[in-house]
């Protein structure tokens, strides 16, 4: 196959909790699946995951192909020889990384692609010694990985666009929503959006504003239920009133000015309304939040029937 041709078998390093997610993904896509990982024990794990997965893809994904991937274990790591595409979900030690794509470029036949799992480390940093830096990149997931439709996808400065475009569409193929980041940035999107809420929730607990339960219900039960399906910048959008960002740029400019990085307010404020006006896809604000108050309420009934809810209950 060339780089951008039909990928046919998937091989994946590591199958612990993140590498088994991958399987079970990939599997119920009709993708046959190489595991490799040094411990023997592993492959009882990681077939028990991928059965315990496996009705829960059929629920979120249903029939995603007519006939299920075959599943192969092998602890050496030259049986990768024969994948087209390799999800490395080794442990997250910068040199052990670094050795294993090192190791790599060895073993892959010459169109296959590599891309790490990494939830922290860059790809410049990464493919300091793969033979191969054009055909590497990061394809970060989240937990679980069966489940979650997100993938970061993060080329290093070797990376061909070819590389890209041909993982974007591996991706999407197993029901993935890929997300290309434009620059390197330790920690991608997610995890630092992560952290940010991570730090000031524990900074809320460490001083006894609430406990963990009060701290989870207040995201659950407010800014999280918009975020499932908004995001941040949305939110703030509607919140502007009528005219969206702009109304809310004029009216809280030192939220404005305590982001701008390297950027006056001014120029950062005009940017955010014009991204987030085109994020509306040329749709009205009234038809915007028509959308937004549909999904909430379809949401308060997901919580009812789950038992989230009834008063102020979290998981």
């Amino acid at each position: 196959m060339s780089v951008s041709g039909t990928i046919k078998t998937i091989g994946i390093i590591g199958a612990g909790l993140i590498g088994s997610g991958w399987a079970a993904r990939c599997l119920a896509h009709g993708y046959d699946v190489i595991a490799q990982d040094s411990n023997p024990a592993a492959e009882a794990g990681l077939r028990a995951a991928v059965e315990r997965a496996r009705p829960l893809l059929a629920k979120a994904y249903g029939d995603a192909a007519k006939k299920p991937g075959a599943l192969r274990f092998a602890t050496d790591l030259g049986a990768l020889a024969d994948a087209d595409f390799i999800q490395e979900c080794a442990p997250e030690r910068e040199d052990l990384k670094i050795d294993l794509f090192g190791a790599l470029g060895a073993i892959v036949h010459k169109t296959a692609i590599i891309s790490s799992s990494t939830s922290r480390f860059v790809p410049s940093l990464l493919q300091t010694k793969c033979k191969i830096p054009e055909r590497f990149l990061v394809g970060h997931p989240f937990h679980p990985v069966y489940l979650m439709p997100l993938v970061e996808v993060v080329a290093g400065p070797n990376t061909t666009a070819q590389t890209v475009d041909a993982t974007m569409a591996f991706y999407r193929a197993i029901s993935m929503q890929p997300l290309k980041l434009e620059r390197e940035i330790e920690g991608f999107i997610g995890n630092r959006l992560q952290a940010a809420l991570w730090k000031e929730a524990v900074h809320c607990f460490a001083t006894g504003v609430a406990g963990t339960k009060e701290i989870d219900d207040a995201l659950v039960h407010s800014i999280g239920m918009r975020w499932a399906f908004m995001g941040t910048f949305m939110t703030y959008h509607l919140a502007g009133g009528p005219t969206g960002m702009r109304g809310f740029v004029k009216h809280f400019p030192k939220a404005i000015a305590d982001a701008a990085e390297g950027t006056s307010p001014e120029e950062l404020g005009m940017r955010l309304i014009a991204e987030c006006e085109g994020q509306m896809g040329g749709r009205g604000m009234a038809e915007i939040q028509e959308k937004r108050d549909a999904l909430l309420a379809d949401l308060l009934q997901v919580f009812k029937r789950h038992g989230v809810g009834g008063g102020v209950t979290s998981l």
